[in-house]
């Protein structure tokens, strides 16, 4: 592959299918295209599910890693790491608009706020770094999310 033919390919993935060149709040915005897989195309699909969180972790890593050579470290146009930390905050969640809206923002909550092991994964080096945090804030999302729905459930 071409050094010019690489650094498409890199530029793409890293960017989430470039919603990492949104403006303002790029992991919003890089969060978008997997809710929409999700919710259209994995639906309740267990076994797909599982498959779109071990994928998208290793391409998260090897993309993020690449991808720090031509943006710099962890920049905000990197958001495939979102892509994996979504497919992990859906995981086990039944498939309405009501429920992964609920993911949605639990996600972006535990993504912006980057409760503990989060910050302390971020130091891990290259993609590792980049992608275990939204990994952890996405374990974190889904157990919220789990509990919020539980809860207007109940009531």
């Amino acid at each position: 592959m071409s050094k010019s033919m690489r650094h498409t390919v890199v530029t793409a993935v890293a960017t989430g299918l470039y919603s990492g060149y949104a403006p303002l709040t790029s992991g919003t915005f890089g969060t978008i295209p997997p809710a929409l897989i999700t919710y259209f195309l994995i639906r309740d699909n267990l076994p797909i599910a599982i498959g779109a969180v071990i994928v998208s972790i290793a391409i998260s890593i090897w993309a993020a890693g690449e991808a720090e050579g031509i943006f710099g470290h962890d920049s905000k146009k990197i958001v495939i790491d979102e892509w994996a930390g979504w497919f992990v905050t859906a995981l086990y969640i039944p498939v309405t608009w009501q429920h992964m809206l609920v993911a949605f923002v639990a996600f972006r909550f535990f993504d912006v706020v980057k409760l503990w092991p989060a910050r302390r994964l971020e130091s891990l080096p290259g993609g590792w770094g980049v992608t275990m945090d939204d990994v952890a804030a996405g374990v974190q999302a889904c157990i919220a999310s789990h509990l919020v729905i539980q809860l207007i459930e109940w009531l």
